[in-house]
């Protein structure tokens, strides 16, 4: 069965302004919400937004903005998941 980017969906995305990071929740097709860690969105000199970079290792930055939104995200997932 071919990959079908129609069946795949972001259901909840957080963008870090500072590092330019993103956090997201997918979900392919019915399968499982899987929390994804990058890309990373780094600014131009003008503003712009440059292409997405793989996230890469984290920095210290990245990891307290992490640690703000993270009962966020597991409550986001937690609403996701059924009874386990």
């Amino acid at each position: 069965m071919p990959y079908d980017p129609e069946k795949d969906k972001v259901i909840k995305k957080w963008h870090c302004e500072e590092t330019g990071l993103i956090i997201s929740i997918n979900r392919y097709d019915q399968g499982e919400a899987k929390v994804q860690i990058g890309p990373r969105i780094l600014k131009k000199k003008d503003g712009s937004d440059r292409a997405p970079v793989k996230a890469g290792r984290l920095t210290i930055e990245d990891m307290m903005w992490l640690y703000d939104i993270i009962d966020d995200i597991k409550d986001q997932m937690s609403g996701l998941v059924g009874p386990g």
